[in-house]
């Protein structure tokens, strides 16, 4: 898929995967629009498309604002004319005990992990189904395969994302909407940014390695995701590994093997951005 002249929306863009796919996407000759609720980090951003007379629309966003949400996708319209593609990476992250954190918490990871996504999605939907064409990107996480101790509330919402986009994927097909596609990525622990600190054990380590960057998320999703049509990218690409144990082995001796890996104690090193 030639990516000239198309145009994407990237939320929670400012920086780390946001940021890189946002990059990939301008160099590929979409016109991007970058939503984030760090006007700080946006105003950094803006000079580098710049200088590489890239064009891009920044707009400050708090995705978990529904009528803001809906404001933006109209001047996203007004701007670029069309919404090609909707990457919906905003995330947010608290870890600790589900007990251990408070009831702001955990309301502000549904909000920003999930609502925000059935906002954007329910904005943008009625008119790719109305051209039969649209990418439907998501980011959901390597805990949306398995539990992870003190992070309970973001693995569940990044489990009710995987549903979200499979569940939306056949509703497209009984419409026989085809063209308008949806995708799910699945990174496991990035070594910088948000999740610093957490990993697996030196065995687990082994099996499943930390993803060096962002930028290897950002390749994958718009090099499989949107120019390869692929429904689920995981990284690094041994988590597939996580589905085949579940599937094959008793489900006392898959819990017992996670704990051996270090599953359960892998956020206890984790610092988080600074």
């Amino acid at each position: 898929m030639f990516l000239k002249g198309k145009t994407a929306i990237v939320t929670g863009g400012a920086m780390g995967i946001g940021l890189e796919t946002a990059k990939l996407l301008a160099n590929e000759g979409c016109v991007v629009t970058i939503w984030d609720i760090n006007e700080k980090e946006l105003e950094k951003i803006k000079p580098e498309f710049e200088r590489n007379s890239l064009k891009v629309f920044t707009h400050v966003c708090d995705v978990t604002n529904k009528q803001k949400v809906y404001e933006l996708i109209n001047i996203a319209l007004a701007e670029m004319g069309k919404i090609d593609i909707l990457i919906n990476n905003a995330g947010y992250v608290k870890g600790g005990g589900l007990i251990e954190n408070s009831d702001e918490d955990w309301d502000k990871t549904i909000q920003v992990n999930l609502n925000s996504i059935i906002y954007t999605t329910r904005a943008v939907l009625p008119m790719m189904y109305e051209r039969d064409y649209g990418y439907i990107v998501n980011i959901s996480s390597a805990s949306s395969f398995l539990g992870v101790a003190d992070l309970s509330v973001y693995a569940a919402t990044k489990w009710a994302v995987q549903g979200l986009t499979e569940s939306l994927r056949f509703e497209s097909w009984n419409k026989k909407k085809y063209g308008v596609k949806f995708c799910s990525v699945h990174p496991y622990y990035i070594a910088v940014g948000m999740f610093s600190g957490a990993k697996l054990n030196f065995l687990g380590s082994l099996l499943v390695p930390l993803v060096k960057s962002h930028s290897v998320i950002a390749r994958a999703i718009v090099y499989g995701a949107i120019k390869k049509n692929r429904t689920i990218i995981r990284r690094p690409i041994t988590l597939k590994l996580v589905n085949i144990f579940r599937g094959i082995l008793p489900d006392y001796v898959f819990q017992k093997m996670m704990v051996l890996f270090g599953v359960s104690t892998s956020m206890k090193t984790w610092q988080g951005r600074k």
